[in-house]
C-alpha cells in the first residue's frame, strides 16, 4: 500500500523562541485511522553560502555552536529574514559573518534539515568570485573566525571530520555534483 499523507485534525502553535516556535499537530493515519501527536519546530527558511574565491579558495567560519557546546568549521549560514528572499538572505549572511561580497550569487538547491520534526528548508548558494569587501559585521551573539581553506582539501575536511556540520556536508555535496561531473 503506498503511503498517503494524514488529515491534520488540529494544529497549534505552541511557544516562540526567537528563531523557532513548535507547533503541536493532532493528526489522523489514513492507514489504521489511529490519532497521533506530533511536535513540530516551525522556523524560516536558513541559507548555506559556499563562498569561492577566484583562485579556488573557500571561506569557512569556525563559531560556537551551544547545541554540541563546541566550536565548529563552516561555511557562512543563518536564517531567511521576513521579507527576504534567500537569495537576499545568502548576500547578507556573506556579508556580515565573513566580510565577503562576491561576483555572481548562484542557487544549488534546497533540502530539508529534518522533515521528521521541522518545517522549514534549508537553501544552498555559491558566491563565486568572493573576495573581501570590508568587515565583518557579527550579530551580539556570534563568535566568528573567518578561515581560508583551497576547495581542494575540502573533501579531505569532511572524510577526517573537521568539518561534522551535516548541513555543510550537503552544500559541498550539491557544489561538487554540479561542478565537478564527469
Amino acid at each position: 500500500m503506498k503511503p498517503k499523507p494524514w488529515k491534520v485534525l488540529k494544529s497549534t502553535r505552541d511557544t516562540s523562541y526567537r528563531v523557532f516556535s513548535i507547533r503541536t499537530d493532532t493528526a489522523q493515519s489514513p492507514r489504521n485511522g489511529s490519532v497521533y501527536e506530533f511536535y513540530i519546530l516551525e522556523s524560516n527558511p536558513w541559507v548555506n553560502v559556499i563562498p569561492l574565491t577566484a583562485d579556488d579558495n573557500v571561506i569557512l567560519v569556525r563559531q560556537y555552536r551551544h547545541g554540541i557546546r563546541d566550536l565548529t568549521l563552516e561555511i557562512p549560514g543563518g536564517l531567511v529574514d521576513d521579507g527576504d528572499t534567500p537569495e537576499q538572505a545568502a548576500w547578507r549572511e556573506l556579508a556580515e559573518e565573513t566580510g565577503y561580497s562576491a561576483d555572481e550569487m548562484i542557487s544549488l538547491g534546497a533540502v530539508h534539515p529534518n522533515p521528521a520534526i521541522q518545517n522549514n528548508l534549508c537553501y544552498t548558494f555559491l558566491a563565486k568570485g568572493a573576495y573581501r569587501a570590508g568587515k565583518q559585521h557579527q550579530d551580539t551573539a556570534e563568535d566568528i573566525e573567518v578561515i581560508v581553506r583551497p576547495l581542494k582539501e575540502i573533501p579531505q575536511m569532511i572524510k577526517e571530520g573537521e568539518i561534522t556540520h551535516s548541513l555543510v556536508i550537503v552544500a559541498f555535496y550539491r557544489y561538487f555534483m554540479e561542478y565537478l561531473r564527469t
